[in-house]
C-alpha cells in the first residue's frame, strides 16, 4: 500500500548490502534477473525489487503469475513482502504530508485508499510475508526489517574514534564528543610540550591525574553501553570525538586508551587524531600559566 513504508524498507535493505530497484515495470522482471547483478565480482548480491500501484504496466495478476514461474527456477530464491496499514492511518499520513494519492485524481484520499486495496488484495493474499505497519514508526519498521534480514548485514556499525583541540574548532560530524581539559595539561611541563599523547612520558602524567581512571571507565562503560543500541538502531557510522585545547596531548592519549579498550572489547574502531600535527602555541592553551607565590 501506498505509504505504508515501501521507500524505508528498500533503504534498510540497501544499507543491509542488497542491491535495490524501485518501480521497475514488470514486463522486463524476467529480463532483469536473468542479468548477472553482483557488483562485488563474487557470491551472489541479493537483489530487492519494490513494486506498488504506480509502476508501469503493473497487474497483480500478472505479478503472481511470473513470481510463481521464477519460484520455479532452481537458481533463483524468490519471495515476497507485503506492506499494509489501516486506512485510517495512510489518510493521517496523506494529510500529514499534503501529497495526493496516485488512484485518488481529483477525488478525496480515501477513495484512492480504498480503489488500491481493493487493486492489491490478490498480491496481499499470496505473499510469503505481510507487515502491517499501522502502529510503527519509522524507527520501528527499520528495525523489524533489520531483524528479519539481520543475516545479510556485510558488516558492523563503521565506528571512528577521533582527537582534535577545540582551539582549533569541533568536529562536525561527530555523534559523542568528550571535554578532556578537566585534566592536568602536559603542555605546562616544558619538557612534555614538544612531545605528544602517544609519547609515554605524556601518557603517564596524565594517567597520574586523580580523575583520570575513574573518567576514563565511565567513558569506557558508555560507550560499551551506547554502542551495541546504535548498531541496533540501524546507524551505519559512529563517530566518538575527544578534545582538548591543542589537540596534542590529553585528547589524543584518551583517543589512544579508549580505542585500545574497545578492541579488548570485541569492536574494530579507525583511530583518527586531527590536530596531532599541528604546533603547540602557548597563545592556543590560554596564554603562559603563571605560578603561585608567596
Amino acid at each position: 500500500m501506498l505509504g505504508a513504508g515501501k521507500t524505508t524498507v528498500l533503504r534498510v535493505l540497501e544499507d543491509l548490502g542488497w542491491e535495490i530497484i524501485d518501480n521497475f515495470p514488470v514486463r522486463m522482471l524476467e529480463g532483469l534477473l536473468d542479468t548477472p547483478h553482483d557488483r562485488n565480482g563474487g557470491g551472489d548480491t541479493p537483489l530487492a525489487i519494490g513494486f506498488d500501484s504506480r509502476t508501469r504496466g503493473f497487474d497483480p495478476e500478472r505479478v503472481i503469475a511470473q513470481v510463481k514461474a521464477l519460484g520455479e527456477r532452481r537458481d533463483i530464491s524468490v519471495s515476497t513482502l507485503f506492506l499494509d496499514c489501516n486506512s485510517q492511518e495512510l489518510e493521517r499520513r496523506y494529510n500529514e504530508t499534503r501529497r495526493r494519492h496516485a488512484l485518488a485524481a481529483d477525488a478525496p484520499v480515501a477513495t484512492g485508499i480504498r480503489a488500491e486495496r481493493d487493486l492489491l488484495a490478490p498480491l496481499r493474499r499470496w505473499a510469503d510475508l505481510l507487515i502491517d505497519t499501522s502502529e510503527f514508526t519509522s524507527n520501528d519498521l527499520q528495525r523489524t526489517i533489520r531483524e528479519r534480514f539481520a543475516d545479510t548485514a556485510p558488516e558492523d556499525t563503521t565506528l571512528t574514534i577521533s582527537s582534535f583541540g577545540f582551539s582549533r574548532g569541533m568536529p562536525p560530524l561527530a555523534d559523542l564528543v568528550f571535554d578532556m581539559r578537566f585534566l592536568d595539561n602536559p603542555h605546562w611541563d616544558p619538557e612534555l610540550r614538544p612531545q605528544t599523547g602517544l609519547d609515554a612520558p605524556v601518557g603517564d602524567h596524565i594517567r597520574k591525574d586523580p580523575a583520570f581512571a575513574e573518567a576514563f571507565e565511565r567513558i569506557l562503560g558508555l560507550l560499551l553501553l551506547l554502542l551495541p543500541r546504535y548498531k541496533a538502531q540501524g546507524k551505519s557510522y559512529v563517530h566518538v570525538a575527544f578534545g582538548c585545547t591543542g589537540g596534542r596531548h590529553r585528547s589524543v592519549f584518551m583517543a589512544e586508551q579508549m580505542a585500545m579498550a574497545l578492541r579488548n572489547a570485541g569492536f574494530s574502531p579507525t583511530l583518527l587524531h586531527r590536530n596531532l600535527g599541528s604546533r603547540a602555541a602557548d597563545l592556543l592553551e590560554g596564554g603562559p600559566r603563571r605560578e603561585k607565590t608567596a
